[in-house]
């Protein structure tokens, strides 16, 4: 797959069947947070967290307690992104290509 693309070209991933494993699940889900998209849904995601971060005193010193970040995506059949191919992420999309079609985008 490193030959057919070049670095900085982007790509279209669709989920052709659903994996069982839970690391093949997580590097799907790895590669979707590189969706432009589900990035910027993130980021916002996580200034709101910051905005209602909860603080206290104890022990003269100040706490926060802070929400835990929200799964943003799914990982099912069907489901389809784009981002921009860089060498780094070959192997794991070598790794999940069973379960990847992956087109120029």
């Amino acid at each position: 797959m490193a030959d057919v693309f070049k670095p900085g070209q982007s790509i279209r991933c669709t989920i052709t069947s659903q994996p069982r494993a839970q690391g093949q699940i997580k590097t799907i889900a790895r590669l979707m947070r590189r969706d432009s998209g589900v990035q910027h849904t993130l980021r916002r995601a996580q200034k709101m967290r910051r905005q209602r971060m909860w603080t206290y005193i104890r022990g003269n010193r100040t706490w926060y307690a802070r929400e835990k970040p929200a799964r943003g995506l799914t990982v099912r059949k069907g489901e389809s992104w784009s981002m921009v191919y860089t060498p780094d992420i070959a192997p794991d999309l070598a790794s999940v290509k069973a379960f990847l079609s992956v087109e120029k985008g």
